[in-house]
């Protein structure tokens, strides 16, 4: 072979091939750096109320710290924090270091536009007992209500509605039995 001749060897390819994927990832597939800021943005955006009392609403079992975490996470998305509330593993926990805004204008609306009270003894008697109507049934002094003699489900949707009703029922009203006795138990213990 002459010296005019030049091989590539297989150190060289391989040399050439990474450089050249290298400059094709860098330049096709790297991130703009004028992007990434506007894209962390969004996630450090604060929750909107509206979309917090949005959520709340559909999920009252749910604390708005959660609700307002997982809405500064996901960048404002209510679908997002629905989806993950409604998923098995729930919302996170936020970390002790996040401390929401407070959300005292849309707490003033809506209290006042649902003529709530303000004071909390008045705010603990809006609870279960009146929202089924359950007040005559509680001033009845048999603490069991007497059940129905068919144990197990009916064919009849009506007669399935009532049984689950009068359960709804029976354990709201045992609950609440339960919470005055206890009540009374321990006005009782403070004044001996």
């Amino acid at each position: 072979m002459s010296t005019s001749e030049t091989s590539i060897n297989i150190p060289q390819l391989l040399i050439v091939l990474v450089l050249s994927g290298l400059a094709i990832r860098y330049f096709f597939f790297s991130r703009p750096t004028t992007t990434s800021p506007s894209r962390s943005s969004p996630r450090g955006r604060a929750a909107r109320p509206e979309d917090v009392e949005q959520i709340a609403s559909m999920f009252p079992q749910v604390g708005r710290r959660e609700i307002m975490w997982d809405l500064q996470r996901n960048g404002g998305s209510v679908a997002a924090t629905s989806e993950r509330i409604l998923g098995p593993a729930g919302l996170e926990v936020p970390p002790p270091s996040f401390q929401p805004p407070s959300l005292l204008s849309t707490s003033s609306l809506s209290s006042s536009s649902a003529s709530a009270p303000s004071s909390s003894k008045d705010l603990t008697q809006l609870d279960l007992i009146q929202r089924y109507n359950l007040t005559s049934k509680l001033s009845q002094t048999s603490p069991e209500t007497p059940s129905s003699t068919k144990e197990g489900w009916s064919n009849n949707k009506n007669e399935r509605q009532a049984l689950l009703q009068r359960r709804r029922e029976d354990m709201i009203l045992n609950a609440r039995r339960k919470l005055e006795e206890e009540e009374r138990v321990r006005k009782e213990k403070e004044k001996a």
